[in-house]
């Protein structure tokens, strides 16, 4: 036999990770640990103001700058990770939670209801998400649960139709055939072998929507939608510090800005070759 042969699965060429991808894994490690230990790194509170301090330059006493209230930018980009990051994550799982569940229950069973749930697809993907979402917060107020919960409703269309076509595919496989001539009923081969089978497909693909989430909070958060103030999100720091550029200070804006793009990119790449990996195993 060739050494290719006698090579354990996972071992060779598809195994190993490209740089780009274990740089940008490298970069949302850091970043998370930035979040979780904000407290012990931030040299300031995120809402202490100091008028005196005010759009100061990098130095020593404030390593990123400040914003037009004197508030240390290094400690609110800091902070603001939390928000960032812990917000994109509740609007995918409310995604999840309700798009797994229309999707698979449309390619499960088929005929009638499928063509219901294609159709109220449909018509969720008539708005755009952030007009959709709009709307959503005119009704009942603007502020970050809103956001949250407004953005995983407009995401749900998106993941209802991943997981139907994952479904579909995963439907026609012989093992659910062989459960139904065991006596398995319909419910419980859905439940408890078809879905968890859907599980690294839509994992990975989630993965894949969390850049485009959290662009999606800042966007709102930036029209004042999202995060009110004193919020440290980073969303809301760029639209704070947008006055200031025209004073010829740019770090109030390019902080959150700069971490914003760099978090996306990072997910995006990580998020793609997680979904290329996970997809390849099923």
């Amino acid at each position: 036999m060739s050494a290719l042969t006698l090579a354990p699965a996972g071992i060779g060429k598809g195994a190993r990770r490209p740089v780009s991808v274990m740089i940008a894994g490298a970069v949302l490690v850091l970043v998370i640990l930035a979040a979780v230990l904000a407290p012990v790194l931030a040299p300031y509170a995120p809402d202490a103001i100091d008028l005196s301090a005010s759009l100061v330059g990098t130095g020593g006493e404030h390593l990123l700058g400040t914003d037009s209230s004197g508030q240390d930018l290094l400690s609110r980009a800091l902070y603001g990770a939390r928000t960032s990051l812990i917000a994109p994550i509740l609007l995918l799982a409310i995604a999840a939670l309700l798009g797994v569940a229309l999707g698979t229950l449309a390619a499960w069973r088929g005929g009638w209801v499928d063509t219901l749930v294609s159709r109220l697809t449909d018509v969720m993907y008539a708005f755009p998400g952030l007009l959709f979402t709009v709307m959503i917060i005119a009704v009942f107020g603007a502020g970050m649960t809103t956001s949250v919960l407004a953005l995983g409703l407009a995401y749900t269309p998106t993941v209802a139709k991943y997981t139907r076509s994952v479904a579909l595919a995963e439907r026609r496989k012989p093992y659910i055939d062989a459960y139904r001539v065991q006596g398995m009923g319909g419910a419980r081969i859905c439940v408890r072998h078809l879905v968890p089978n859907l599980g690294r497909s839509v994992i990975g693909y989630l993965v894949v929507l969390f850049g485009e989430a959290l662009m999606s909070l800042a966007t709102l958060s930036y029209l004042g939608f999202g995060a009110q103030p004193p919020s440290s999100d980073w969303g809301l720091m760029v639209q704070e510090g947008q006055a200031a550029v025209v004073q010829g200070a740019l770090l109030p804006a390019l902080v959150p800005g700069f971490a914003i793009a760099l978090v996306v990119v990072s997910f995006n790449v990580v998020g793609v070759w997680a979904a290329d990996r996970l997809g390849s195993r099923r």
